[in-house]
């Protein structure tokens, strides 16, 4: 299994640009809950801290694509050095407006800034995409890998962030994700070598890459999984408090991290066959199927077993999350033309980002007038809703998939 691994790391320069896209990657998880964990404690209201982070979730589903768009135009160290300094003035404004109680709006302001975030994880696949284009398996577990790393960071970075606010100060978990963006960002464009070309001829028509209709399914798709992942969290901490074990909650959400984690692993050691369409359809259906389980062992089971018994169904609910997206971001790379990689594979963790903040609203919206066992129906509704728009959208993602992909022969099947 390992062998897979060091064959990606072969080339020069990967282990290098892998590494710093891993620290700079860490604010993605770190940022919100920071902001929810700071604002609590110096405003003692959590409407307010979590608008403000609804608030950033917005302006990076909104900016984000287009700073990744001209990322793609220009070069990720020419675009990506500017954006991140701005977001860290925009984060240190936030901190001061935070502590020197400046008006309600002014965090919003601030927030909004913040939004600017160069989208790490896509520009580490770039770099990915432009050595291993060529040879699919390779950049199938170079995926995996990224998809591990992704797994990696939101276990590691909620803990530094809510541990350090609550045991330091508030504002620390904002500011050690700030420190983090910063060095992450420095480290990984200081790697010239691995740095994708651009192609500023591709853009001279000003086509943007959402128009692709199968990026599009693929979005839509998203914000749905964007909720499953985000009502879970809600839904789980009110589950972890009404049992007596609020502190539990975490562990029980890193397990359910864990899981996808493991399935990435091993998934990048595989070489399968069919289509990626087909995989990824595939893929959408056994993550709904497989939430079936926490609704049933939540609405039955009260107390500690109640609790273990989530966090079970949570580590196999887990098992089909890093598969299906390390295919999609492989449809992604064929979905759109390479000078526009970075862009379309922002796409979809902007649809992510708006998903998450849609499950988390109506996930607490649920436990609030039912229950937190009943909450749970709200991410197999949504996983529900992922795995029809992508059977609907199934056409679409065949006709973007116009001639047989290069990766799916050497995987020994179809591209549709």
């Amino acid at each position: 299994m390992l062998s897979s691994y060091r064959q990606i790391f072969a080339a020069p320069g990967t282990l290098a640009f892998s590494s710093a896209g891993l620290i700079a990657r860490l604010p993605i998880s770190m940022t919100g809950i920071g902001i929810v964990t700071m604002l609590s404690q110096l405003r003692g209201s959590y409407g307010l801290a979590g608008a403000v982070s609804a608030v950033l979730a917005l302006s990076l589903a909104a900016l984000g694509p287009q700073v990744s768009r001209l990322v793609d135009r220009h070069g990720q160290r020419r675009i990506a050095l500017p954006a991140t300094g701005l977001t860290i003035l925009a984060a240190a404004a936030l901190l001061l407006c935070a502590r020197f109680d400046a008006p309600d709006w002014a965090l919003f302001v601030c927030a909004a800034g913040m939004g600017l975030m160069p989208s790490t994880g896509s520009m580490v696949r770039a770099r990915w995409a432009n050595l291993y284009s060529a040879e699919p398996p390779r950049l199938h577990t170079a995926y995996s890998f990224e998809a591990v790393v992704d797994e990696i960071c939101f276990i590691v970075g909620p803990i530094l962030s809510i541990g350090l606010a609550t045991s330091a100060f508030p504002e620390a978990g904002v500011l050690l994700s700030g420190i983090f963006l910063t060095a992450g960002i420095l480290l990984f464009t200081a790697q010239r070598r691995t740095e994708p070309p651009i192609h500023p001829g591709a853009h001279r028509a000003g086509r943007a890459a959402i128009r692709s209709s199968g990026l599009q399914v693929l979005v839509v798709t998203f914000v749905a999984t964007g909720a499953i992942f985000g009502s879970v969290e809600v839904v789980t901490v009110a589950f972890a408090q009404e049992q007596g074990h609020t502190a539990l909650a975490s562990l029980v959400l890193a397990v359910y991290a864990l899981g996808s984690c493991l399935a990435g692993v091993v998934f990048g050691t595989l070489r399968l066959k069919g289509s990626m369409a087909g995989r990824f359809i595939g893929g959408i259906a056994l993550m709904a199927a497989s939430l079936v389980p926490l609704v049933v062992v939540a609405a039955l089971l009260r107390g500690t077993a109640g609790l273990v018994a989530v966090g079970a169904a949570l580590f196999v609910a887990g098992l089909s999350i890093s598969p299906t997206l390390i295919t999609a971001m492989a449809l992604v790379e064929r979905l759109v033309p390479a000078a526009q990689l970075t862009e379309g594979m922002t796409w979809t963790t902007t649809g992510l980002a708006l998903g998450v903040a849609l499950g988390s609203s109506v996930a607490g919206l649920v436990v609030d007038h039912s229950g937190a066992p009943t909450g749970y129906w709200v991410p197999l509704a949504a996983a529900l809703f992922a795995a029809l728009t992508a059977l609907a959208g199934l056409p679409r993602l065949r006709a973007g998939l116009v001639a047989v992909a290069p990766a799916d022969l050497a995987n020994g099947g179809t591209q549709a």
